[in-house]
């Protein structure tokens, strides 16, 4: 009963003061849509960025380094003492993962993850009087197919199509229009090792990643260990989870047991990723700004109602209406505000987002047009709401303390 009397109360005083509650409802709204419309397009755009990488490139790669260099006899033998060499050559090493076939065959064995052996060397390509640069990676189809998107990213022959020529080579789409190559044309291909090879363009693929498109080719493995003349060697070993959330914690296990530089796709993309965690924060404290801003308005219509009904609340509190019931009542009207806004504001927030959804990105720097990336979820609403109502809750609060502390003597003398 007393519960139904106090909303009633709360409702009159807000509907004698519409234009300013409509006012105070609109603020909440607007900040509430705009926080769930930036919400979706900041983690929409995240989420696309990542799901390129993890499409694109391997979730780990073991590379053939190591993470900390060895340390020279001298620095073993004396420590840190007062000893300093000058003038050594390092000792010349084949560069490459060694015993690969025997780390590729315990890789295998642990569930649930593909692995494929890859040598990565850089070429030059030449047709019709042009010469490219690029990065060439000889690759083992049947395994690069577990490994990678590259069969799904083929906008013109296939993977095994490597199989299907003496010398086969596929090429990134932008690198074959910035040669003028389409397939089925020989290219002349040199590497470092001074090794040259006319090598026949038998596919293209497109990633939408321009770096990768204008610079990367791939040929079999036993191709470009001859190009390079590194007969048997594999420098890279990338691998691809069933569970990608697992690979940072897989790609440590695999450098504590091989002991060569793991990398997984966390890792690699670390500073970005920390760009990210940047800008939502600074995303989610505009958006609080402006709810705060809202709260601002809703203070002002509740500290308007109470400073108005003083002589209802002095009546109130001598017919023995409580002093929390009195604060219940302002301090509801707060909250009503507040939410009501975000409802309003989950509406608005939605039509935002679809709106956005329509726009049509295309630039010269673009491979193909492209929408803004957007991701739907609750959770967007919920921080949203729970902003407004906690702004709406503080905004209510004050005001319905100051009117639980009135003295009902006084306001009855002032008034006569």
């Amino acid at each position: 009963m007393v519960g139904r009397l106090i909303a009633r109360l709360a409702a009159a005083h807000l509907k004698g003061r519409r234009r300013a509650t409509l006012v105070s409802v609109a603020s909440v709204a607007t900040g509430v849509g705009f926080s769930i419309a930036m919400a979706a397009l900041m983690e929409g755009s995240e989420r696309d960025f990542v799901s390129r990488i993890i499409d694109t490139s391997p979730h780990i790669v073991m590379k053939d380094e190591y993470r900390t260099p060895p340390r020279q006899p001298v620095e073993s033998l004396f420590g840190h003492g007062a000893v300093a060499l000058e003038g050594m050559k390092p000792k010349e090493e084949l560069r490459g993962i060694r015993n690969a076939n025997g780390r590729i065959a315990e890789l295998d064995a642990i569930p649930g993850l593909a692995v494929a052996p890859t040598l990565r060397g850089q070429v030059l390509l030449r047709y019709g009087g042009k010469d490219m640069a690029a990065s060439l990676s000889g690759i083992d189809p049947v395994r690069e197919r577990r490994v990678s998107n590259l069969e799904k990213d083929m906008v013109a022959g296939r993977v095994e199509s490597l199989y299907g020529a003496a010398n086969a080579i596929i090429l990134g789409a932008g690198l074959a229009d910035k040669l003028s190559a389409r397939p089925g044309d020989v290219l002349s291909v040199s590497a470092p090792s001074g090794t040259l090879m006319k090598m026949t363009v038998v596919g293209l693929f497109r990633t939408g990643v321009v770096a990768i498109d204008d610079a990367q080719g791939y040929a079999l493995l036993k191709k470009v260990q001859v190009l390079e003349n590194r007969a048997n060697v594999v420098n890279e070993i990338r691998m691809r989870l069933a569970d990608v959330t697992r690979a940072s914690a897989i790609a440590h296990r695999i450098e504590a047991r091989f002991g060569y530089r793991t990398e997984s796709w966390e890792e690699a993309n670390e500073g970005i990723l920390e760009v990210f965690v940047i800008r939502n924060l600074i995303m989610y404290a505009v958006v609080g700004a402006i709810l705060v801003v809202a709260g601002f308005g809703i203070f002002n219509v509740v500290s308007t109602i109470t400073y108005e009904k003083a002589r209802d609340i002095a009546i109130l509190k001598s017919l023995g209406f409580p002093a929390r019931d009195v604060r219940r009542v302002f301090l509801l009207e707060g909250l009503a505000l507040g939410a009501l806004g975000s409802l309003l504001g989950w509406i608005f927030g939605f039509g935002l987002c679809q709106a956005l959804g329509t726009i049509v990105i295309k630039t010269p720097f673009m491979a193909e047009a492209a929408q803004l990336p957007l991701y739907y979820a609750p959770k967007h609403y919920a921080i949203a709401s729970a902003f407004a109502l906690g702004s709406a809750a503080l905004a209510g609060y004050l005001p319905a303390r100051k009117a639980a502390r009135l003295n009902p003597v006084d306001i009855i003398r002032g008034a006569a």
